[in-house]
Formats: C-alpha cells, sequence, structure tokens
C-alpha cells in the first residue's frame, strides 16, 4: 500500500487577501520540494472530490455554511470578510475540495487502497469552529474527516495530533464533549488563539510550550503526555493537524523545532498507528509561512509516512 497525496488546482487560487502569509506559494513550494527530494514518483496523487453540504454539517452549523457561500465574491477582484477572514471568488469551491480531500482519503485507508495520506490543501481549517471562521481558516478539515470516520464509517475511536505552534481551538471546541475522538497536542504558550488546555477532559491531551523551547520539549511532552494517553485509547484512526509553523525559522511562531524533530513525531504517532489503527493516518496541511522551513518541514513529514508504505 502507498501514500497518497491529495490536491487540487483550486488549493493555487484561494486567496485571503494579496500579499497575505497564508498564501498559494505555500503549496507551491511544497509541491517542488517532493520533486526535488523524489518523493512525486513513489506517492500517489489523487484529485480529491468535492465535500457536501451534508459532510460539511457533520460539524458546521447550516447558517455558517451558507455565510461561507454567500459570502464567496463573483467578480476576481475582489475580498470579502468572515469573521477573521476574507474571502476570494474561489474560496468556496477550494474549501469543498479541500474538506472533501480529507473525506476521500478515509475511505481510501479504509478501502486498504493506501496505508496513509497527507491532504496538500488549502484553505486550511483547525481554528474553525462550529459557526466561525478564525485563523486563516474556513471549514475545519480535520474535524470533518474524523466526524466522517466516526458517523459515517461507523469507527468507536479517532485520535487527532496537532503540532501546529498555534493551538487547534476550533478542533477542541468540537470534539470536547465527543470522547470517540481523542485531541492531543503541543502549541506555543501565549500565542494566537491565546487559549489551550483549558479542558481538562480525559480525551483531550493539549500541552503548551514555552516561546523558545524546542525538540528536546516536545520529544519529552510526546513521550510522557501524549503516547501513555493513546496507547490507552488504543485509535482505529489517526489524524494530523500538520502545521509546520514550529520551526524555529518561522515567522510567525516562537518555537524552535527542526525538520528531524517533524520526522521524529510523525515516526512515533505511525507507531501508534501500526499497534491499533491498521497504520491508518490522514495528515492535513495546516500553518507554515517561512516557505523553505515549510516545504522541508512539509517533506520530512511526508517522507517518514512513505518511507514506512514505500520502503523510500
Amino acid at each position: 500500500m502507498t501514500t497518497a497525496i491529495y490536491t487540487h488546482p483550486l488549493s493555487k487560487l484561494h486567496q485571503l487577501a494579496e500579499h497575505h502569509c497564508e498564501c498559494p506559494a505555500r503549496i507551491v513550494a511544497i509541491e517542488n520540494a517532493l520533486v526535488a527530494a523524489g518523493l512525486d514518483t513513489v506517492l500517489d496523487y489523487r484529485t480529491p472530490p468535492e465535500a457536501t453540504v451534508a459532510d460539511l454539517r457533520r460539524v458546521h452549523t447550516a447558517d455558517y455554511i451558507d455565510t461561507i457561500r454567500e459570502n464567496t465574491p463573483l467578480r476576481p477582484d475582489v475580498y470579502w470578510p468572515v469573521d477573521e477572514i476574507m474571502l476570494n471568488m474561489h474560496s468556496w469551491n477550494a474549501a469543498l475540495r479541500a474538506a472533501g480531500a480529507g473525506i476521500a482519503a478515509v475511505d481510501a485507508c479504509l478501502a486498504g487502497e493506501i496505508r496513509n495520506a497527507f491532504c496538500l490543501m488549502r484553505p486550511i481549517g483547525h481554528h474553525s469552529n462550529a459557526a466561525t471562521a478564525m485563523g486563516f481558516c474556513v471549514f475545519n478539515n480535520v474535524a470533518i474527516a474524523a466526524m466522517h470516520a466516526l458517523k459515517v464509517r461507523g469507527l468507536e475511536r479517532v485520535a487527532i495530533v496537532d503540532i501546529d505552534v498555534h493551538h487547534g481551538n476550533g478542533t477542541e471546541d468540537i470534539f470536547a464533549n465527543e470522547p470517540r475522538a481523542m485531541m492531543v497536542s503541543f502549541y506555543q504558550q501565549f500565542l494566537y488563539p491565546f487559549c489551550g488546555g483549558e479542558r481538562r477532559h480525559k480525551h483531550m491531551i493539549n500541552v503548551p510550550m514555552k516561546a523558545g523551547q524546542g525538540g528536546e520539549t516536545m520529544r519529552t511532552l510526546v513521550t510522557e503526555d501524549w503516547l501513555p494517553a493513546l496507547h490507552e485509547y488504543q485509535p482505529q484512526f489517526i489524524f494530523f493537524s500538520a502545521g509546520f509553523d514550529s520551526h524555529r525559522d518561522d515567522p510567525i511562531g516562537g518555537l524552535n523545532l527542526v525538520e528531524d524533530d517533524y520526522a521524529w513525531v510523525t515516526k512515533e504517532i505511525m507507531a501508534v498507528a501500526d499497534q491499533y489503527a491498521q497504520g491508518r493516518i490522514v495528515s492535513f496541511l495546516e500553518g507554515g509561512y517561512n516557505l523553505t522551513s515549510l516545504a522541508t518541514s512539509a517533506v520530512a513529514h511526508i517522507q517518514t509516512l512513505a518511507q514506512h508504505t514505500n520502503n523510500v
């Protein structure tokens, strides 16, 4: 079985504004780095379908979905605000494809077509809650995929691993009272969205890191906090919110991770997936705003996924 890459041209047309850091060039940088690393020859590139409104409604309110659709501009030179974000004429269709990628990847993993997948898609998602767009995010792609696994495919336990420098507050809000979904994360303390760790539910293991801390601290918290919880929980499917803005070179974050740290945490989570989830992992692009470190970090993550499946 192979590692799949789900991507679509619309991901490079959605824009929040001119010269915004969450930009189409992020997709291009990762695509080029995958080619340079020779990974394009072993990855299974797939085109995602659009998510349906019914898919979105498992996570988001009908009013919020209508707001995104109705406020997507019809002209190419217009940006329109919704909550904290801006939309352009491609945002609605791009968001449907981004959400659809995770659903398709879940189904392909469960069918045995692929072992794991990376959704190289925009807009990103982990800050969006049921009714609000936040932090460059439109629909919460990882939550939509996890809900699909639970409510449509009938799984009993899934886990979401969030490695973005910013706390995935939307994901936490959506699953705070859903014990069938465990969330484990690290995030930079006192950074946007200025929350995290308030909920002490057994299935919410969200651990803050201080600005300036790096791989040693991250590896300790993963070993001491995440892994025991995940082994006790025994997830049947694992999802990554793969933000690479915790890299030391990222202009927005203040943590000091490097490429080897992303490879290490990916490998550790893969070992859990191998033990309880038949290796099934679907990963979603989240943050990362230095194009160079974003690309090299994403390659480290994807190559680790692919090494297990393709002996790269």
